[in-house]
């Protein structure tokens, strides 16, 4: 039955308002956020607050040792702007000294592939440059969490289960913080982290010794956390610590005090596509959100509007342009400060054009990076032995993101994220995608109650590659935050978690909502998919050639279609492709909605 000729079943109301709007991964953290708008907050404050909570209620998926892009469109300034939490490679961190370890890949777990954590700095720079509440008042949430505890969601049990040896055996700091006891928290129980709440306050105080003044507080806190005791704790834990990782040896990190001192968050513009109404907004190619700017640009030359979005011609056209646009991640895309990347070419119409031209009415089961001379390095894959999982692995990560089996040597663990998206009463709009420092990315450093991220596994050790490992340079990061402007009014932000299915599971809620009339929640319940043609970003960097992933809700008829114009189809869990959460305003309302798959993801508004 088509969704254009009956309702859409959706498993709850879009959320409508004319206050403001919350939408995030975890019902937690769309309560902070929600009463920090209450408060008098504005869209960045709340943003503030739903962030520092996520870190400690959703620690499986995002943690202060992480990092963070930002979109926000602030009505005073009237344009979107990038904040930049995605801290670079540190100085020590090179493709020789990697090559003299023995390693053709970083590995994904472990101290190694940890970068300058970019999350917390990112934060500052939102509430100083576009809040207006204070540092106690955005940060005592999160802070209560951690001190008091939070009910533990049943894949914070299933990820430490996963990695249990691991902490038993190889970090010992990680068993003490979330094996409290020896054991496993279960599912539903009250769980706290009085460090990491100590770490939260210890910023506050710091902070608030610089006196009265709401910035010179700020200022603070970011010195207390780039140039003093967390700084300080970091580096002793690099230089004094071997640790496994899933390379099976052990490795010492080479994150510094001085490479955390010399970096900052910055602020830029977004790029873009301009896409019939809106113009879609992303940040720059050294993550990986130009990849739904081209598909758009692919799929421009064909006729969306009225299909079924579970038809096999609407799923089969956004697959094959996917793939074509994830070629091209693979071939050009990188940090714009040490390579250039051909943006204006990848988004141009002739060139797009001529992408289109490969796409047939058979599924390609071959790499297709465009060819713009002067540009790009080689596409690097490795076959998969088993089954990719989507951004999970050994039973690691939100279930509801990526299946969990996979034969890969233990502990392969790629890691998930969160996401928030909201709209104030002003029409001030933020989407943003922390992540990183995952509680099995690598130890807990004991006197922080967090431990680093592992982003540096998304580097190629490859001199002639544009994602090349570089000190000081980017990572080609998955993260991928959206903002859309409707005839130059800010309109819609939405996201994912999903590693590098955030740019499959982002433009096809997009789609839907524009080509066929669904709200934000039909567009997030409807029937996903995801493909694993192209190299994953996480270690071991497989790919499948042909690979489709479909729920098992897309219909029979669609999927015999698909098999028949040769997608290799494997059927996941009825509710298990994406976490999406979306916000929009049209004139005074504000909506928003959220992902029901892993029960966790809630919207709030009035």
């Amino acid at each position: 039955m088509s969704f254009i000729n009956s309702a859409p079943f959706t498993t709850r109301p879009e959320i409508q308002g004319t206050f403001g709007v919350v939408a995030s991964t975890h019902w937690i953290a769309t309560a902070v956020g929600m009463a920090t708008l209450e408060r008098g907050g504005n869209a960045f404050d709340a943003g503030v607050a739903t962030a520092f909570t996520l870190q400690v209620v959703e620690p499986h998926l995002n943690g202060p040792g992480g990092d963070a892009p930002i979109l926000v469109h602030d009505r005073r300034i009237g344009e979107t702007q990038v904040i930049c939490g995605q801290g670079p490679a540190p100085a020590g961190l090179t493709i020789d000294y990697c090559r003299s370890l023995g390693l053709d890949l970083i590995p994904g777990t472990g101290l190694l592939a940890a970068c300058i954590p970019g999350t917390v700095d990112a934060l500052m720079v939102l509430l100083r440059d576009y809040g207006t509440l204070r540092l106690r008042d955005v940060l005592t949430p999160a802070i209560a969490y951690a001190r008091n505890g939070y009910p533990v969601v049943e894949r914070i049990s299933a990820t430490i289960a996963t990695v249990e040896a691991m902490f038993r055996e190889h970090w010992p700091t990680s068993a003490a913080v979330y094996m409290p006891g020896g054991t496993i928290p279960e599912p539903g129980s009250i769980f706290a982290n009085p460090t990491l709440a100590d770490t939260f306050y210890r910023l506050l105080s710091e902070g608030e010794a610089a006196g009265s003044d709401r910035v010179a507080q700020i200022e603070a806190a970011r010195r207390a956390w780039s140039q003093g005791f967390v700084a300080e704790a970091i580096d002793r834990f690099c230089r004094t610590q071997e640790v496994m990782d899933v390379t099976g040896r052990p490795h010492r990190g080479v994150l510094t005090g001085a490479d955390m001192a010399a970096w900052q968050a910055s602020i830029e513009a977004p790029i873009h596509y301009d896409y019939g109404r809106c113009r879609v907004q992303k940040c720059g190619p050294w993550a990986q959100g130009l990849v739904t700017l081209q598909q758009l640009a692919i799929l421009a030359g064909f006729g969306l509007d009225g299909q079924s979005p579970t038809s096999p011609d609407f799923i089969h056209l956004i697959v094959e342009a996917s793939k074509l646009a994830f070629a091209d991640r693979e071939a050009f895309y990188g940090d714009p400060k040490f390579v250039e990347v051909p943006v204006e070419t990848l988004l141009a119409a002739e060139y797009n054009k001529a992408r289109r031209a490969l796409i047939s009415d058979r599924a390609s089961l071959e790499l297709r990076p465009g060819n713009i001379p002067g540009f790009g390095g080689a596409v690097q894959a490795r076959a998969a032995t088993g089954t990719r999982t989507a951004v999970s692995a050994s039973g690691a990560g939100e279930p509801t993101v990526g299946r969990i089996e996979r034969q890969l040597p233990e502990p392969a663990v790629a890691g998930d994220t969160v996401h928030f998206d909201i709209i104030d009463r002003d029409g001030n709009m933020i989407s943003a995608t922390p992540s990183g420092g995952w509680l099995q990315s690598s130890p807990v450093i004991p006197e922080l109650g967090f431990c680093l991220g592992t982003r540096a596994q998304m580097f190629w050790l490859d001199h002639d590659h544009p994602a090349a490992l570089v000190p000081g340079k980017r990572p080609r990061s998955t993260l991928s935050p959206t903002i859309a402007l409707r005839d130059g009014e800010p309109y819609l932000a939405w996201g994912s978690p999903g590693g590098d299915q955030q740019d499959q599971w982002i433009p096809q809620m997009f789609l839907r909502h524009v080509h066929c009339g669904m709200n934000l929640q039909e567009a997030i319940d409807a029937p996903a998919w995801h493909s694993e043609h192209f190299p994953s970003s996480f270690w071991p960097r497989q790919s499948r050639p042909g690979v489709l992933v479909l729920e098992s809700r897309v219909p029979g008829k669609t999927i015999a279609e698909l098999k028949r114009r040769g997608h290799v189809v494997e059927i996941g869990e009825d509710w298990s492709e994406g976490r999406l959460t979306a916000a929009r305003q049209d004139g005074p309302n504000r909506r928003a909605a959220a992902n029901p798959r892993g029960m966790q993801g809630y919207a709030a508004g009035r």
